[in-house]
């Protein structure tokens, strides 16, 4: 099995991610570990050798047990922040993908397992997002407008810049 591309350097850790924007009626599925009060996407770590959009396939099938297809991808997403109890410095790279609407995702499961426990999964109404603590904290307002072009959003401790492409 392959392993996924998280690299512990002198400086820090560096991750490089992919998650899933599924939206159905106005609502944005986000997914949430049993004990946390954050919400955040489905997606996962890319595996060396695999590529981002074959990442995304198969965390979104594992995740909700839905074969979904990818429309675009949406954001590029440069994120520094610090981690854990020691504040370890890390640096991530995640790319988003829209996913094509899927006629099931009304009768998506509800809980999955994972390495780290039990995640449960959440319809989170787009209009209210501001009211939830979710990751990446975009999220928040990326939604408000249509984005017709990939954007690149650089965030610094939650803060984000914008930038298109």
């Amino acid at each position: 099995m392959k392993s996924d591309i998280c690299i512990n350097i002198p400086d820090g850790k560096f991750n490089y991610r992919v998650g899933a924007i599924i939206q159905h009626k106005n609502r944005l599925l986000m997914v949430k570990n049993c004990g946390d009060n954050f919400y955040y996407t489905v997606g996962g770590r890319v595996k060396f050798g695999e590529s981002a959009r074959e990442t995304i396939l198969r965390e979104a099938m594992e995740e909700t047990g839905i074969p979904l297809e990818i429309e675009k991808l949406a954001f590029i997403h440069e994120n520094f922040f610090t981690f854990g109890p020691e504040h370890e410095p890390c640096h991530e790279i995640c790319l988003f993908f829209q996913m094509k609407p899927h006629d099931k995702l009304s009768k998506i499961r509800q809980t999955f397992n994972e390495a780290y426990g039990e995640v449960s999964i959440h319809w989170l109404p787009i209009a209210e997002l501001d009211s939830y603590e979710i990751y990446p904290n975009f999220f928040k307002t990326a939604f408000a407008n249509q984005y017709p072009h990939i954007q690149n959003i650089v965030s610094r401790d939650s803060k984000a810049d914008n930038y298109h492409t």
